[in-house]
C-alpha cells in the first residue's frame, strides 16, 4: 500500500513537536475537517468520560483518546464502523493493496489510527508494516461496508 506524508494540518495550526494525536490527525485528513476544529471537539468530549480503574485519565486530543470517545465523535457526524476481525476470527484483513475498499477511510490498527483514501495511507509515518499490519476494523461516512471473507 503506497504512502503519502500527511499530517492532517497539525502544523499549520501552530503545533510543533511529537505528540500521541493519531486520531486527531486520522479524523482531520479522513473527514476534511480543520485539525485545530477536531482537536477541540475531541477535548471537549473528553471532559464528560468517565474516568476508573482501567482508565488513567480522560481523553487527550494531543497524547490519545479512549475508543468511546472515537466512536461517540465519529457516529455524530454520521460516520459508521465496519469491524474486520473478531475474538477468535485471526486476521484477515491487512494494512495492504487490494484489502481495504475505495473512499476515505480511518482505519483502527493496534494502538493506531490512520487515514487511508482511496488505497494510499496518508500519516506522518509508514504504519503498514509492510503489509503485514492487521487491520481491528475502519470507520467509513457511507453505510457500513461489506467486506469479501
Amino acid at each position: 500500500m503506497r504512502f503519502q506524508y500527511n499530517d492532517g494540518g497539525r502544523t499549520a495550526a501552530g503545533f510543533r513537536g511529537d505528540a500521541g494525536d493519531c486520531v486527531t490527525r486520522a479524523i482531520a485528513i479522513a473527514t476534511r475537517q480543520d485539525y485545530l476544529t477536531v482537536y477541540h471537539s475531541l477535548n471537549a468530549l473528553a471532559k464528560s468520560e468517565r474516568t476508573g480503574k482501567s482508565k488513567r485519565g480522560v481523553s487527550s486530543a494531543r497524547n490519545g483518546v479512549y475508543k468511546q470517545t472515537i466512536r461517540r465523535y465519529l457516529e455524530g457526524i454520521g460516520w459508521n464502523f465496519t469491524p474486520t476481525m473478531g475474538i477468535g476470527t485471526g486476521c484477515r484483513v491487512h494494512l495492504r493493496d487490494g484489502e481495504l475498499p475505495m473512499g476515505r477511510l480511518i482505519v483502527t490498527v493496534s494502538k493506531h489510527e490512520c487515514a487511508v483514501i482511496n488505497g494510499v495511507i496518508h500519516d506522518t509515518g509508514d504504519p503498514s508494516r509492510g503489509g503485514t499490519r492487521c487491520v481491528y476494523g475502519f470507520w467509513s461516512s457511507g453505510p457500513a461496508a461489506a467486506l469479501d471473507p
